[in-house]
């Protein structure tokens, strides 16, 4: 075995990960984006509602 495939798998290991935490991240923010949208949505409804109930 070579000594320096080990700094090389560790390397790779490493890189891997930066990449799962990426993609990770981003489907976080897609989520936040998403649910952001649901509640301004919910809310203008509400208001509409609110505002064109009968009195």
């Amino acid at each position: 075995m070579m000594p320096d495939a080990e700094p090389d798998q560790e390397r790779e290991r490493e890189r891997r990960r930066l990449a799962q935490e990426t993609k990770n991240e981003r489907h976080m923010w897609w989520w936040l984006a998403y649910f952001l949208f649901g509640i301004h949505i919910v809310a203008f409804v509400m208001i509409y509602a609110v505002m064109h109930a009968p009195k």
